[in-house]
């Protein structure tokens, strides 16, 4: 983020973490993948936890809550999810929420959030493998449509980060960090979008994308059948009893 960014976003969530208890939050997007721009937005997921009292009530639901807007020139993409529906989600594989929790981008830190994350490690399990494969196909149409660097990026993005949650047990969002371990190059697609974000590629360079997010599902895949980690969950009662303590200590 530049200085200005970084003034607006810490504003803005001063406002919102006072209208509701924070647990996280991070910034996703091109910041957090790698390959940010100088107006790139700013998007802020977040997980907050609402008082239990008002999850006794006859309105039990806590939708997402989500908000954008630009402030001076900052573009701002705000979202954030109830602590419940998020470790239902952790616990089926959702990246999404994973990524709130132990990415490296974290712009609000809290205790619930030192306390939580060892159980989120623990819980990693090849389910992530759905999640990472499915959110990378839809980026792929849409990589299709466009033929955009910036799309093709997403797509490699997405396995790779897939790919080495599965392999390691380690989250890493970055896919510059990511691309050289696995045997990826990036470099023609990173100066394409630098130079002309919006414009479809090259056929020549399109052809080498095509067959890169070929190999990319590929590698996912395998890693999947090479993973150590756990069919699924193994510390859904660890998760559920921290959740229960933590609503009780803010009945």
């Amino acid at each position: 983020m530049t200085p200005h960014q970084s003034t607006i976003a810490t504003r803005f969530l001063a406002s919102a973490c006072a209208q509701r208890e924070p647990v996280v939050v991070a910034l996703s997007g091109a910041h957090a993948y790698g390959f940010p721009s100088p107006d790139s937005d700013l998007d802020l997921k977040a997980i907050h936890v609402t008082p239990t009292r008002e999850l006794l009530g006859l309105r039990p639901e806590t939708p997402p809550i989500e908000h954008t807007e630009v402030v001076e020139g900052v573009e701002l993409d705000y979202s954030s999810h109830e602590l419940g529906m998020v470790l239902h989600g952790v616990i089926k594989g959702n990246g999404n929420f994973i990524e709130r929790i132990l990415g490296s981008l974290l712009l609000v830190r809290t205790p619930l959030l030192a306390e939580l994350q060892p159980l989120v490690r623990a819980s990693l399990s090849q389910r992530a493998h759905h999640h990472y494969r499915g959110f990378a196909l839809n980026q792929r149409r849409e990589a299709e449509k466009t033929r955009r660097a910036k799309k093709v990026l997403y797509v490699l993005r997405t396995t790779l980060t897939g790919t080495h949650l599965l392999r390691t047990g380690e989250l890493v969002t970055d896919v510059t960090r990511l691309a050289p371990v696995y045997g990826f190059e990036l470099g023609d697609l990173l100066e394409a979008k630098s130079k002309a974000e919006k414009q479809a590629l090259d056929d020549d360079v399109y052809t080498l994308a095509v067959s890169r997010m070929d190999l990319a599902f590929v590698t996912l895949d395998e890693a999947l059948a090479e993973s150590k980690l756990p069919t699924e969950a193994p510390n859904v009662a660890d998760l559920d009893a921290w959740l229960v303590e933590t609503r009780l200590r803010r009945a």
